[in-house]
């Protein structure tokens, strides 16, 4: 198993997200390139100590759209590529225990491997 963080659009201030901690990390500008996008979620991997892998959705949000992801969400993909589990909105809507219980049921799918 392998988890993955897909950086998607940032929310700012400008589209109602803002929170006070927005300026001191320096999430406020709508990056306009992929290397100023790259940058932005470089940033914001290192000051949140994110220790996973990071992809980066492109400029057209395609990843975002795909997945309905806005501002935040959790999936399973399964092996197969089908998605085995979607969470709720996050950061409210996280929710360890479906995700655990979805995961278990993937992982007994694949033949009872154990987690």
């Amino acid at each position: 198993m392998q988890f993955l963080l897909v950086y998607i659009r940032e929310a700012h201030p400008a589209d109602g997200w803002s929170v006070q901690v927005n300026p001191r990390l320096r999430y406020v500008e709508h990056p306009t390139s992929s290397v100023e996008r790259f940058q932005v979620a470089n940033s914001c991997v290192n000051d949140l100590e994110i220790a996973m892998p990071c992809l980066i959705d492109d400029l057209d949000d395609s990843t975002m759209t795909a997945y309905n992801a806005l501002p935040d969400r959790l999936y399973l993909v399964g092996r197969d590529g089908r998605i085995a589990f979607k969470g709720a909105r996050g950061p409210f809507g996280f929710r360890p225990g479906p995700l655990e219980a979805a995961i278990e049921e993937e992982l007994a799918r694949l033949g009872g491997v154990q987690p």
